[in-house]
């Protein structure tokens, strides 16, 4: 709690500080100078090749009797609006006696050698202000930005233990004012407008560095930011500068970077989607051999995963054991029954998410069959893999809505063969949980009348392999029986017209005989389709009788 506390408070000042930073204004000089006190004339001196070793003093003298105060400040000196350089103003406040003759300032930064100022007091005005407390100001020493100096401050002559030594910070390009007029801090302004349903990124780039190209990337922010694009360059010489940067997801470490085209430029940065954490929960895989439920974050981000039990009320109850802490490592968990109740939980701070990859699919690992007829059904479970389930005989409690186990017995189903249950459900419940795996959820079903399903979660009353089957033998047995309908009708149908025909031949001789084997003819003609009496087959006949 302490350290939390300290974290937050060194968060604040230093919130408060880059904010003061931002809104201060440099002093600006013309040119470098050294200055002191009214009435000391100073002037510089030049350093030898090699410094000379310390002394004793005549007197009594150290660090504290004779340095007051020393203090440092940054100026800054302009050649025009974006060629600013800066420089540290260092101020000794010492106590002048006769034996003291100037003041050496060394300064020395990482990677540099060290730089050496000497100035020495005239006698006459040495003498005539001696005792008294002078001032030494000068600001010739040139630094960058966040650049450390380390400050030493002697005597001349170089007295043994009269020496003060002290450091600084030069200000950071955080800084509005070295933002906008240090060209080692301006980085330009970036805006954007982002096109979700393109899935574009429209730049604009503004206050960049005067005479210099500008480029412009996508990148996935984490120690570095790495690029996912190819960089484009803005012209200088074009009059509206920015860019179209395509982008596949919407990421919250997805961030826009653009320099200066000049060596060591700094970079700004702009993520636009910063607070789409929602983005970050898609990507979980299944292995169903290995039966492995793996994550790996699309970006950084410090979560807690946890695999959940979601109930019909909507709140997922996290499992026991089931909780991993990742920040940009892939996450996996091992054994994992794919239930579509198990569900994941992300929480990120006091913000939290759940997402529930089995919910979807129609396919499931296993699953409680109801079959039979209404007064007979059988209970059977059936996987689709060798499982090991724990089923618990329960009463649903109305008050708690808890289910308390009265009885569990232990079930082993081999793959695609249902095993059957043989329990009284009458007015009870079951409740089935995996147990040959590492995470599974408790799933329950409820009985309400005896030798009546009506199970909470929807399930099946015959496998569907049965109901294609069953439907195939219903459709084949209707056409059959049409078909031999049709046969039979045929065969009536023939029949009744020959007998007809033979009638009619009996009673007008050949005639009606050559008659009869015309329409048989045309019978045939017609493939098998018996055409009825007309009038003409009368007319026929009266002309027979006439040639008579």
């Amino acid at each position: 709690m302490i350290l939390w506390i300290v974290l937050l408070m060194s968060h604040c000042c230093f919130s408060l500080n880059r904010a003061a930073a931002e809104s201060t204004t440099l002093e600006r000089i013309k040119k470098c100078a050294t200055r002191c006190s009214q009435g000391l004339q100073c002037k510089p001196k030049a350093n030898g090749l090699f410094p000379r070793p310390c002394q004793k003093p005549a007197e009594v003298l150290n660090a504290s009797s004779v340095f007051h105060n020393i203090s440092f400040s940054t100026v800054m000196s302009c050649q025009g609006r974006q060629k600013c350089s800066l420089h540290l103003r260092i101020k000794t406040l010492l106590q002048l006696s006769e034996s003291i003759h100037g003041v050496s300032i060394c300064t020395a930064t990482i990677g540099m050698m060290n730089s050496c100022r000497t100035f020495v007091f005239a006698k006459a005005s040495r003498q005539k202000m001696a005792g008294l407390q002078v001032e030494v100001e000068n600001d010739c020493t040139d630094i960058s930005p966040n650049q450390q100096v380390q400050v030493t401050v002697k005597t001349v002559p170089n007295y043994c233990d009269v020496t003060w030594t002290g450091t600084y910070d030069a200000p950071g390009c955080f800084s509005g004012d070295l933002r906008r007029h240090v060209p080692e801090c301006i980085t330009g302004r970036l805006s954007y407008d982002a096109d979700t349903e393109r899935r574009e990124m429209i730049v604009n780039v503004s206050d960049m560095l005067e005479d210099s190209n500008y480029y412009v990337r996508l990148c996935r922010k984490d120690f570095i930011c790495i690029g996912t694009e190819a960089i484009k360059l803005i012209n200088k010489e074009e009059p509206v500068k920015s860019a179209v940067l395509p982008y596949s997801r919407p990421l919250p470490c997805l961030c826009i970077e653009g320099w200066s085209a000049v060596a060591d430029a700094p970079r700004v940065q702009v993520c636009p989607f910063k607070d789409r954490l929602e983005e970050l929960w898609s990507g979980v895989t299944f292995d169903p051999l290995e039966q492995t439920l793996s994550w790996e974050p699309a970006c950084p981000v410090t979560a807690v995963v946890t695999l959940c039990h979601k109930g019909e009320d909507g709140v997922c109850v996290a499992l026991p054991h089931a909780s991993r802490n990742v920040s940009r490592d892939k996450m996996t968990f091992a054994k994992v029954d794919p239930h579509p109740q198990l569900c994941i939980k992300f929480t990120v701070g006091s913000q939290s998410w759940t997402s529930c990859p089995f919910a979807q699919l129609s396919f499931k690992a296993w699953e409680l069959v109801v079959s039979g007829k209404q007064g007979h059904e059988a209970v059977k479970m059936l996987a689709h893999t060798d499982a090991t389930f724990s089923v618990g005989q329960c009463v649903n409690s109305a008050e708690s809505g808890s289910c308390h186990i009265a009885e569990t017995h232990s079930l082993h189903v081999e793959r695609n063969k249902a095993v059957a249950l043989n329990l009284t459900l009458c007015k009870a419940c079951l409740q089935v949980k995996r147990v040959d795996v590492n995470y599974a959820v408790p799933v329950t079903h409820c009985f309400d009348q005896c030798n009546q399903s009506v199970p909470n979660e929807k399930l099946s009353t015959i496998p569907h392999l049965f109901d294609l089957t069953w439907l195939i033998v219903a459709a084949a047995a209707c056409i059959s029986g049409v078909i031999i309908v049709t046969l039979v009708l045929h065969i009536v149908l023939t029949v009744h017209q020959r007998r007809r025909q033979k009638r009619r031949g009996n009673k007008k001789g050949p005639t009606a005989n050559t008659v009869a084997s015309a329409l048989q003819t045309q019978t045939h003609l017609h493939e098998g389709i018996l055409i009825p009496d007309s009038p003409q087959c009368g007319n026929a006949e009266k002309a027979v009788l006439i040639s008579k």
